[in-house]
């Protein structure tokens, strides 16, 4: 019975210690913002792939699967070495102030395996969201065969897109425990203006 509960105990450990480790270097709240700006991010940029692939006369939705697909890669890789070093940076100089004032060895103390974590934890979410933010608004497009029209299909990705956007609004509104619609409304706006641009620009 002892062996079963052993997994359970160890995930419960883990829990434990992020918990703790969340309150000293405050992990959750740098990971959401990251998560926010990055899948920000990755919906408008997969916005302007969409569209400047339909103005192009683009039907063939294998052409902006690919490039978006690229795209997202290429800004979680970004995110990733971006997030990594600048939380290590930042945490480095924060260690080494409390070494100066304590004049001890932080590195292998609760608060130097917290930073470590900080650093982890941050750079997946600076990676991964922006990759799947821009797989969600792409969603449509592996479907396209099924839905039997590129319009809709381009049509229902801008939507996805759009919702997404609000859908993040909605989440930033609920950190600050503001306005919720009032968010909303604000970040599915900035799809809207740079659907607009992108048609202004690139229009016949």
């Amino acid at each position: 019975m002892q062996k079963k509960l052993a997994p359970f105990q160890q995930l419960m450990d883990y829990v434990d210690n992020f918990q703790s480790y969340n309150q000293l270097v405050g992990i959750a709240e740098i990971a959401r913002r990251y998560f926010a700006m990055n899948a920000f991010d990755g919906v408008l940029t997969t916005i302007g792939v969409l569209v400047g692939n339909y103005l192009a006369g683009v039907r063939d939705v294998s052409i902006p699967i690919r490039i978006g697909v690229a795209t997202s890669i290429a800004m979680g890789v970004s995110g990733l070495w971006g997030a990594y070093l600048t939380e290590s940076a930042e945490r480095r100089r924060e260690l080494l102030e409390l070494e100066k004032v304590s004049l001890i060895d932080q590195s292998d103390t609760k608060i130097g395996r917290a930073s470590r974590l900080a650093i982890i934890v941050v750079s997946a979410v600076d990676s991964l969201a922006p990759f799947l933010a821009a797989m969600v608004v792409l969603l449509p497009l592996f479907f396209d065969s099924m839905i039997g029209n590129v319009m809709i299909t381009y049509a229902l990705s801008i939507a996805m897109a759009l919702l997404s956007l609000f859908g993040l609004g909605l989440f930033l509104g609920r950190i600050s425990q503001g306005n919720l619609l009032g968010y909303g409304i604000r970040t599915l706006l900035a799809g809207v203006v740079a659907i607009a641009i992108n048609f202004l620009m690139g229009g016949e």
